[in-house]
């Protein structure tokens, strides 16, 4: 009674925000007009479907590009699949669109209400539900479960800090975990964590982001334009609010080990790109001259012009080329942790043999960044002055410098295999 209670009190929140929410997705499709098409599907409509498909729900882009892994090994082991794809991000719609081939659909998740979710299932009709990582839904998790759709949750992690928010709301939360028919999970610790949170049956199979290959021609582009350079690069990947403007205060302040160390190129790359203008503003406004990736040219034989070199930072101010900005980079320091968020992807930056420096908050990649340490991989600091100021010695130690980078892509190689692993699962339970 409890649960059904705090299920319906969720439910007519929801419906009575959808005005507010509709909104909110107009605004936000000024900056980013992907936001404004297809409205009707947040509400589970849009054009049925063949049954029978594997519907995989990836949130954003982060979760987007660890789908495409388990993709490319569902399409390998069962040819002829049909996907359909959902997201709620507009990143995440994008960067999945080249995964689609004939006969798959893409969609917008419907809003978590349940007439949303019943029509959105009586016109997709998939085989099995995947969601990706973290995501659970109770009203997704409710109907898919009376609709007879198992739901898996893969590449799922719940750090201990999110088991003790969701245990807030255990009323609500606890009937969706219980809904899911599998839980595939990145480490030992997610997968005790998954079963507390009431997960019934849970597998650890490892992190989809290792089997992550580094798109090769972003990465010798970028390597290519680094060559093009006479000076290393500094690169703050994958940046959350706040950091930028701490790694600026600390680049000014660091001027001499920058004169040490050759000079560096700053290269900034933030994680949304909504506020691509706002950190060129705060490059600029911290007195430095800025060089946009957006002004090179979009062709893959683009090259920056002349200016671009000798400016002082430049700004990754694309989508999808995190390769190529690795390939630019000496050493990086990784974004989102040095605020309280967690950390971002610091698999990717291995994979394509960068030095990494992380801050303290690595709580979503908990396992990779041990385990990156202990490879010798990257190197964890307090604070980015700090991780900067090593960072830059590092870069007048080349011997030291190369090692790591070695390291780096040992450690990537290393872990790969989840795919395959959490493909075969799924499978099983798809019955197609």
């Amino acid at each position: 009674m409890k649960e059904r209670f705090a299920r319906g009190v969720f439910s007519t929140v929801l419906r009575l925000a959808s005005p507010a929410y509709v909104l909110r997705l107009l605004l936000r499709g000024r900056a980013e007009p992907l936001y404004q098409s297809h409205l009707a599907e947040r509400f589970g409509f849009g054009p049925a479907i063949a049954p029978g498909s594997v519907w995989v729900h990836a949130v954003s882009l982060g979760e987007t590009r660890a789908a495409a892994a388990l993709i490319d090994r569902l399409r390998r082991d069962r040819p002829g699949l049909r996907l359909l794809l959902t997201h709620t991000t507009a990143t995440g719609r994008e960067a999945g669109l080249p995964l689609l081939r004939d006969g798959d659909a893409q969609r917008w998740l419907p809003f978590d209400t349940p007439g949303a979710v019943r029509r959105f299932l009586r016109r997709t009709r998939p085989s099995v539900g995947v969601l990706m990582e973290t995501e659970i839904w109770p009203n997704v998790q409710r109907q898919a479960l009376k609709a007879g759709v198992p739901m898996v949750l893969a590449n799922a992690r719940l750090s201990a800090r999110s088991l003790r928010r969701g245990e807030k709301f255990q009323a609500l939360l606890a009937p969706a975990a219980r809904a899911l028919r599998l839980a595939l999970a990145q480490t030992a610790e997610d997968a005790d964590r998954l079963r507390q949170a009431g997960v019934p049956d849970v597998r650890v199979c490892g992190n989809l982001k290792f089997d992550l290959q580094p798109d090769e021609a972003l990465l010798a582009r970028g390597r290519a334009w680094r060559a093009g350079l006479t000076r290393p690069v500094v690169m703050l990947a994958v940046s959350r609010e706040g950091e930028e403007a701490a790694m600026l205060a600390a680049w000014q302040a660091a001027a001499a080990a920058r004169a040490e160390a050759g000079s560096p190129l700053l290269l900034i790359v933030p994680r949304h790109p909504q506020r691509f203008d706002e950190i060129a503003a705060l490059v600029t406004d911290a007195g430095l001259t800025l060089a946009r990736r957006s002004a090179f040219g979009s062709h893959e034989h683009a090259v920056p012009p002349p200016s671009a070199g000798v400016a002082d930072a430049w700004l990754g101010d694309s989508m999808r080329e995190m390769a190529l900005y690795y390939g630019l980079a000496d050493v990086a320091l990784l974004g989102g942790s040095f605020e309280k968020l967690g950390g971002q992807n610091l698999i990717e930056a291995a994979a394509c043999g960068v030095p990494l420096f992380m801050g303290p908050h690595t709580f979503n990649f908990a396992e990779a960044a041990e385990l990156s340490l202990a490879a010798g991989a990257s190197r964890r600091a307090a604070t980015i002055p700090t991780a900067l100021s090593e960072a830059l010695s590092l870069l007048t130690r080349p011997e030291e410098r190369d090692a790591m980078a070695e390291a780096a892509t040992t450690f990537a190689s290393a872990h790969r295999g989840a795919a395959a692993r959490m493909a075969a699962q799924i499978l099983e339970l798809a019955r197609i």
